[in-house]
């Protein structure tokens, strides 16, 4: 191996790639856009809506989970970021350049995960701050609001932005195993919105048992809620489910990585 590709020098070199590619760009403009711009609006309708709700809806009412609606839509948006910042390069063929300058398939590797998941962790959790502080300043005075001395509330910010970024190094595995851009996004979106449909058919007993396992519907669900449901795991046991699945798939869309040709 060149002594030139070092570590370092890869990261940097895929720092590059990614602040210069424009679908990049743009998805992280989305996922601000998304996060952001969604929980203004519906925690907008709900301030002014607030004292036509029933009491119910007011007793049981989350300021937390409604200024974070935008996660749900901007998990779409990550997975875009992470599935390309692979894919692209094997549909431009730039692929067997970056091969020929890093022979070292796994240093290749690590060192996108590296650079995806630090930009992933940042974009992820200014957005999440960000939507939940605007959130709260919109309900100050009408709406009852949250605050994030209260450890659960903290948690649940910080997870949102986990969530986005595993989700990211999730996706990007999915394009390193198939190489192709609208089939590993169109598997991503599967497994985050037409598994859990699909699942939505079977006994209620079967749900319950299968759903908790979904990285969208029950570990997202519980990583980015204050109090998750009964049928979900906890918050931390579904970061580290959904961890362990990043993990997995990273190794064997690594282990494949290194086994074909470009």
């Amino acid at each position: 191996m060149n002594s030139d590709t070092t570590l370092g020098s890869v990261v940097r070199s895929e720092w590059l790639k990614f602040r210069s590619v424009r679908s990049s760009i743009w998805c992280v403009v989305v996922t601000f856009v998304l996060t952001i711009g969604l929980g203004i609006l519906v925690t907008t309708v709900v301030r002014v809506q607030w004292h036509k709700m029933s009491q119910i809806n007011k007793l049981t009412f989350d300021p937390v989970q409604t200024s974070l609606v935008g996660i749900v839509f901007a998990q779409f948006a990550v997975g875009v970021i992470g599935s390309l910042f692979i894919t692209s390069e094997y549909s431009t063929g730039a692929i067997r350049s970056t091969l020929a300058a890093v022979p070292n398939r796994i240093q290749l590797v690590a060192s996108k995960l590296i650079v995806l998941v630090s930009c992933m962790l940042v974009v992820g959790e200014v957005v999440s701050f960000g939507a939940f502080f605007i959130g709260q300043a919109i309900y100050s005075g009408v709406v009852p609001t949250a605050s994030l001395s209260n450890g659960a509330v903290l948690r649940t910010v910080a997870f949102a932005g986990f969530y986005l970024t595993l989700l990211a190094a999730f996706s990007f595995a999915l394009g390193l195993l198939i190489r192709h851009s609208l089939a590993s996004i169109s598997t991503y979106v599967g497994v985050l919105l037409i598994l859990p449909l699909i699942i939505a058919f079977l006994p209620q007993s079967w749900q319950n048992d299968t759903i908790r396992f979904l990285p969208g519907e029950g570990l997202g669900h519980s990583m980015t809620s204050v109090q998750p449901g009964p049928n979900v795991f906890g918050p931390w046991v579904a970061f580290g489910i959904l961890a362990l699945y990043v993990v997995v798939l990273v190794a064997v869309s690594t282990s494949s990585f290194r086994r074909r040709d470009a």
